[in-house]
């Protein structure tokens, strides 16, 4: 991408995709079915009929899409999570995990019920290793270097989720979504990440709002059926 087209994406009005994951004190959800929840949360908003053509989320899509792709994950438990609950959006449900995706918003235009939740605290573990790939799943391997907040990650397999979307063909669409998105996020083994990312997958660049170096790659994303 060259600096012209930076600018121009900058110099748009910028807008993020809020994502809510459910933390309930007493159950929260493993760190990975987290992750691949929200990573199946985006792409159920990119395909949702109201997102598309003439629905009521399209331009707003279209808009945040035209300028820089920001997501942001917050976290909400009892009474919080029920309220957000009630605005629009889509929730997607994982193992254990529950995810809410919104229609992007603009950076300063945050709905109330979901500016008052906190993106800090949202650190979780995997009590047991993530088992083996499904078959038939797209990977999204993290970098095995970066340090991320389960809330950074969440987004970052969701920017690995959209990325890997765009670059498929039509039909390979329409076969994932079919089958209900089938994707695991696995961390990359160490010696296998610098092939991964000159390897033409769709590599996510972070952009360096938060917690990571501008420029970073956080996600490589395998399409289905290749791992």
């Amino acid at each position: 991408m060259s600096s012209n087209d930076t600018d121009l994406r900058d110099e748009k009005p910028q807008f993020v995709l809020p994502l809510v994951v459910r933390i309930e004190r007493d159950a929260p959800p493993s760190r990975t079915d987290a992750l691949e929840t929200a990573a199946r949360a985006v792409l159920e908003i990119l395909t949702d009929d109201r997102s598309l053509g003439e629905g009521e989320w399209a331009q707003v899509m279209t808009d945040w899409q035209d300028a820089r792709i920001r997501k942001v994950v917050r976290r909400a438990r009892g009474a919080e999570w029920r309220r957000a609950g009630t605005l629009p959006g889509i929730t997607v449900t994982g193992k254990e995990a529950e995810v809410r995706v919104f229609p992007p918003v603009p950076l300063d235009g945050w709905p109330k019920d979901l500016a008052k939740l906190q993106v800090s605290g949202t650190d979780l573990d995997d009590p047991a290793a993530p088992g083996p790939v499904p078959d038939g799943a797209a990977v999204l391997w993290l970098n095995p270097e970066l340090d991320m907040s389960a809330g950074k990650a969440m987004a970052q397999a969701g920017h690995g989720a959209q990325l890997l979307w765009w670059a498929m063909s039509d039909a390979d669409r329409a076969s994932w979504r079919d089958a209900g998105f089938p994707l695991a996020v696995r961390t990359a083994p160490a010696g296998e990440w610098p092939a991964l990312t000159t390897g033409g997958l769709p590599v996510v660049r972070d952009a360096g709002f938060t917690e990571i170096a501008p420029g970073s790659c956080t996600v490589v994303s395998a399409f289905p059926g290749t791992v």
